[in-house]
């Protein structure tokens, strides 16, 4: 795949994020994929998340189950090489139990294979700010 194909699945992705379409962004992966959280982020415990299915259960539900919304902003994507995506954006959260809201900067390293399935994910996020916030 080329750089700027690479791009293309990425942003389709956030793309799908952003209307709650999770059968596209988890078709989007690998069925080996690993995912991880940034350290010292609350998710963080069960890294890595290999597969689609932990994905969605140990991640998106937590988020969607923690927080009375989760939105990215300000997201842009940088093709680079070795199929490899980096992507920076900021996280705007609203969290239940404590009702504070947060947003934080943060940055996706994205790795997909030669078909252009994604094969790794890593977080880099601010997580002062979540822990600050309590999610």
């Amino acid at each position: 795949m080329t750089i700027e194909e690479n791009v293309r699945v990425i942003d389709s992705l956030y793309n799908a994020f952003s209307t709650g379409d999770m059968p596209t962004v988890l078709g989007l992966m690998d069925s080996q994929i690993e995912w991880n959280e940034a350290e010292s982020n609350s998710l963080a415990e069960g890294n890595p998340y290999i597969g689609p299915d932990a994905v969605l259960e140990g991640v998106f539900a937590r988020l969607g189950a923690n927080h009375d919304h989760f939105g990215l902003q300000d997201v842009k994507t940088h093709g680079m090489s070795g199929n490899m995506v980096l992507a920076t954006l900021r996280y705007d959260a609203k969290v239940k139990a404590t009702g504070k809201s947060y947003n934080a900067q943060a940055a996706h390293l994205w790795t997909l294979n030669d078909e252009g399935e994604i094969t790794a994910f890593q977080q880099y996020v601010d997580t002062k700010k979540l822990a600050d916030s309590g999610a």
